[in-house]
């Protein structure tokens, strides 16, 4: 499943509208193939890591999920990959 999928569901149910309006921002620059500014697609990454640490403090996103989501999002915007 891709991060985005895996942080909807991660999500409680009661946040996820909210939620998802905000991740469509993360995804239009991250997933888009023709931004290809490395420093855009790393600041986003790391905004997002921040939104979702955010999640986690107000409980709206459980720690296990979050300590994954993180990985994830390091593994795929901010390790360089061959």
């Amino acid at each position: 499943m891709r991060t985005f999928g895996l942080i909807r569901d991660a999500v409680l149910p009661d946040f996820r509208e909210r939620v998802a309006e905000y991740l469509v921002q993360y995804e239009k620059v991250l997933l888009d193939k023709d931004i290809t500014d490395a420093q855009l697609k790393r600041d986003t990454a790391n905004q997002l890591r921040g939104y979702l640490r955010g999640l986690n403090t107000t409980r709206v996103l459980g720690m296990a999920y979050w300590e994954e989501l993180d990985r994830r999002v390091v593994d795929t915007w901010l390790t360089p990959h061959e």
